[in-house]
């Protein structure tokens, strides 16, 4: 007999309005796909950012650096949380969503060029501002078999409705 793999299918968060976002309250939304960090995204970001250190960007001098590859940035990093959000937490109202900043980001382990990772995510709180919402979110982004985070983040948005 085979065994047939069966791959789990990622449950996303569904909400129609944006006013529903207040039942998210303490939900964790779960987790994004895994994305590849390559290094044609590592050295387009660099060249975006006008950041070269040679950590990122220099392949030959990375490997006798200390993780033996180059990294991503960590603001690399940051900047994949609005699209793998938007994977674990689906609005089909349309409305505008500002990205409100941070509270606090650490960069707990590098991510070596190759590394796959994902997005975990869990809604803080939700207040009422100005005819919209305030969502705070706990972000982890996460390294396919490292034990330790990327990145945890407190993440800020300003949704409003149509």
């Amino acid at each position: 007999m085979t065994s047939k793999v069966v791959r789990e299918a990622p449950l996303s968060q569904r909400i129609h309005s944006i006013d529903d976002v207040r039942m998210l309250a303490g939900e964790h939304l779960g987790h994004s796909r895994f994305v590849k960090i390559t290094q044609a995204m590592i050295s387009t970001f660099a060249d975006v950012t006008g950041d070269h250190q040679w950590i990122h960007v220099d392949e030959l001098r990375a490997q006798s650096g200390p993780f033996a590859t180059t990294i991503a940035h960590g603001y690399l990093i940051i900047a994949l949380i609005p699209s793998l959000l938007n994977e674990v937490l689906i609005v089909e109202e349309a409305g505008t969503r500002i990205n409100y900043g941070l509270n606090r980001v650490r960069f707990v382990t590098p991510v070596p060029e190759g590394s796959e990772v994902r997005l975990g995510a869990s809604v803080v709180s939700v207040e009422s501002v100005g005819g919209g919402w305030q969502i705070v979110l706990d972000v982890t982004m996460e390294i396919r078999d490292v034990d330790k985070p990327a990145c945890v983040a407190q993440v800020v948005y300003r949704w409003y409705g149509a």
